[in-house]
């Protein structure tokens, strides 16, 4: 083979911006040409932006400026040849309006256009609500400088017949062409999640060293909303090895001479976990700093692209406002941070302590504003009303409760409000969301979530991480990581104080993994009672107190449902989610979970 220069366009478009992608595209062709590259690979539908939602549909001026876009990138394309992405008309009287299409530029012209024929309509995918998949015959390869190349976007290449015990569609484009060519370039969108990178480093691996060819790899990076792309674009060679690789994280322009080129790193620990089995564990160290990066950018990528600057959040003191705090400090600067300690009558010396220490140690701006007065007041007021309406009460309510968490959000919004550009900070974790144990337009209300999919024994590890691996070390309390989690809003009448978490749920450790098993395998109330838990392993529990444990999580479940729906945006990080991205079940349902 001869000599081959290529340049992988790791970016980050902005969706509906084409105007922004377009000028980006062309800067990287320049400096493509600059290095004297024969090829420029761009993402998958790179000039409108992925994910497209449902822009194209509403607006479909987008396609005419995209057009007029590609029109540019023609301009350019003299004495480089480059494979761009982006949505294309589809001119048939039946199907969906648009194909996801990947163009071959060169000398001007269009020499090639490639259509995807796998639409992802899965998970967070949703691709076939809008682009019709592409099943008739047609050129994926074409040859430069001596080696020949074939074409396919993301889903193309996710469906191996010898790789996958159960395959989503009943062709595979990669094997249509494989026996043809040398090397196989894919253009992909591809989110990270936990384990998603061990998924798909196996399965390029086994496509490249069972057809004997390289396998070139570029997806985008950056964060739209919920969804966050890694980058990590790479080559593998006829042997199923990494033989380059961009960087993790961040836009690179990476360039691979004679399929050569660094092979950056991976998030410290995924290195040693590619091989790793499916299972429940509390060792999350191979994916805190796979979870760290991946809410960083996503915070900084929702702040920056919405013109959001600041942030104020609730800091009580516990785990999850901590977490907050910190992955704000460190993703938007601290001094764009605000917390603010709102203690009421129930609230320990302790959490004020730990709020006010955290604050210094992060150096983020800091208020208290107690609330015990307001909360009298308010208390008051309803036990007023409430005498006027005759109608059945619960005995024990939980009102007074969420009078504290809405009055602290009620103070949230209002800073938010009067300072430009700040939002407040939503502090709920993924445990507690599956149990409903967060207050609608309390600890759940403001404009973004950060920790929405991370459960509470991974946001322990994530704090004892950060402590470690952070540039200024131990900014976190070591009493707020050994606190047992707890809301500070009402007294357990057993113990005469504060109410904790666990006594109101039941051990996170035991918790975590039902999350675990219903969203990896599906698993009912009668499944889970033939398994062993971990907890199980270190505690000794009863099968009474084992199923009471797994209807609990279960009827609260369904009660918690309509809540995910009001939940403000925040990252996926994890495997599955409950993420309204991702996951719909109707508010309205009776499922018998046994």
């Amino acid at each position: 083979m001869s000599n081959n220069k290529i340049v992988f366009a790791q970016l980050n478009p902005i969706s509906g911006d084409v105007e922004y992608n377009k000028n980006k595209a062309i800067e990287y062709i320049k400096r493509a040409k600059a290095e004297k590259a024969g090829l420029i690979i761009f993402p998958e539908l790179f000039l409108i932006g992925y994910p497209i939602g449902d822009i194209l549909t509403r607006y479909p001026s987008l396609l005419k400026q995209t057009q007029k876009a590609l029109d540019e990138v023609k301009k350019h394309s003299d004495n480089i040849s480059i494979l761009i992405g982006y949505p294309q008309i589809n001119k048939d009287k039946i199907g969906k309006p648009y194909y996801n299409s990947v163009s071959l530029i060169k000398d001007g012209e269009i020499k090639k256009t490639v259509r995807k024929t796998l639409l992802a309509n899965y998970s967070e995918h949703n691709d076939y609500r809008y682009f019709e998949p592409y099943f008739k015959e047609q050129n994926r390869i074409f040859e430069l400088n001596g080696v020949k190349y074939g074409i396919i976007i993301c889903e193309d290449g996710w469906n191996d017949f010898d790789f996958f015990c159960k395959n989503l569609y009943n062709i595979d484009p990669v094997q249509e062409i494989a026996d043809k060519i040398d090397c196989l370039i894919c253009l992909a969108s591809s989110c990270t999640r936990a384990k998603k990178e061990q998924l798909k480093h196996n399965m390029m691996k086994f496509v490249s060293k069972k057809y004997k060819i390289k396998y070139i790899y570029v997806n985008q990076v950056g964060a739209n909303d919920e969804l966050i792309y890694d980058g990590l674009s790479r080559i593998y060679d006829e042997n199923g090895e990494i033989i380059a690789r961009a960087k993790a994280f961040e836009e690179d322009f990476f360039v691979v001479d004679d399929f050569k080129g660094k092979i950056n790193p991976l998030p410290t620990g995924l290195e040693k976990t590619l091989d790793s089995q499916k299972e429940f564990s509390l060792d999350y160290e191979a994916d805190l700093d796979r979870t760290y990066q991946s809410i960083i950018l996503s915070i900084k990528e929702y702040f920056s692209k919405n013109g959001i600057k600041r942030a104020v959040l609730g800091l009580s003191g516990g785990l999850d406002s901590t977490i907050c705090a910190t992955l704000l400090a460190d993703a938007i600067g601290n001094k764009n941070v605000i917390g603010v300690s709102m203690p009421s009558k129930i609230t320990s010396s302790e959490s004020k302590n730990d709020a006010k220490e955290l604050a210094q140690n992060l150096g983020i701006n800091f208020l208290e504003i107690p609330i015990k007065q307001e909360c009298d007041v308010i208390s008051n007021k309803f036990s007023d009303v409430f005498k006027k309406i005759d109608l059945p009460r619960y005995q024990a309510s939980y009102t007074n409760d969420n009078i504290q968490a809405r009055l602290r959000a009620t103070i949230l919004w209002g800073i938010s409000n009067e300072f430009e550009s700040t939002i407040p900070i939503a502090t709920s974790d993924k445990s507690e969301l599956y149990m409903g144990y967060a207050t609608i337009n309390g600890d759940m209300s403001g404009g973004f979530a950060p920790i929405t999919d991370v459960v509470k024994t991974k946001l322990f590890a994530l704090a004892r991480w950060m402590n470690e691996n952070r540039l200024i070390k131990n900014s976190i309390p070591i009493s707020i990581i050994k606190k047992p989690p707890g809301a500070e809003l009402a007294i357990n009448p057993e113990t005469g104080k504060p109410l904790l978490a666990e006594e109101a749920l039941m051990p996170y450790e035991f918790l975590d993994e039902i999350i675990w098993r219903l969203e990896n395998f599906s698993q009912s109330i009668d499944n889970m009672m033939e398994e062993k838990f971990l907890y199980e392993t270190k505690h000794q529990i009863d099968e009474k107190t084992k199923l009471m444990w797994l209807n609990k999580f279960f009827k609260r479940l369904n009660r918690a449902i309509y809540k995910w729906y009001i939940a403000p945006i925040g990252p996926i990080v994890d495997s599955r989610s409950i993420n309204k991205q991702e996951f719909k079940q109707p508010v309205v349902s009776n499922i018998d979970y046994k």
